[in-house]
């Protein structure tokens, strides 16, 4: 469930050039977004009637998760990870620390390809020490015609 939530939070917070939610803060943002994909997963995770629990389960700890993220993501790991689509070649890794935060990054473009559009993408794999815990993303991002890129899986 991590994966995912994480995944998502780092949409939302490299995806800002789309997202059109000002008075919105990050953390509402990974709260909101969190809950949704905790519920997701928490519905392909339970069977039969553990399900509604399994579902309530993922939304409150999907929330917390994504509120906690959404709160440390922000525009210098916003630039660094674009910087990585955009420059990195398949397999080189870059790693950062955030001078406001103290978590660490590792980021790594996988697979790229071009679009029909003409635009690239790549898939990607992102490891992320948050207090202290180790969190492993994977991940499809592609550059959008302005030149921003957009987390898209």
């Amino acid at each position: 469930m991590r994966k995912s939530i994480m995944l998502f939070v780092f949409f939302l917070a490299t995806s800002w050039s789309i997202t059109g939610c000002d008075s919105m803060t990050k953390e509402d943002q990974g709260t909101i977004v969190g809950g949704v994909l905790g519920a997701v997963v928490g519905s392909k995770v339970g069977k039969g009637r553990g399900r509604t629990a399994a579902i309530i389960v993922g939304t409150i700890a999907g929330s917390m998760i994504g509120r906690k993220l959404g709160r440390h993501y922000d525009e210098h790991d916003q630039a660094k990870t674009a910087a990585v689509f955009e420059n990195n070649r398949d397999g080189q890794v870059s790693s950062w620390r955030n001078p406001n935060t103290g978590y660490e990054y590792s980021t790594a473009p996988t697979k790229t390809w071009v679009e029909s559009s003409g635009e690239p993408c790549r898939e990607f794999t992102m490891d992320a020490v948050i207090g202290g815990r180790t969190e492993k993303v994977y991940g499809t991002a592609c550059r959008q015609k302005d030149g921003s890129w957009q987390i898209i899986k």
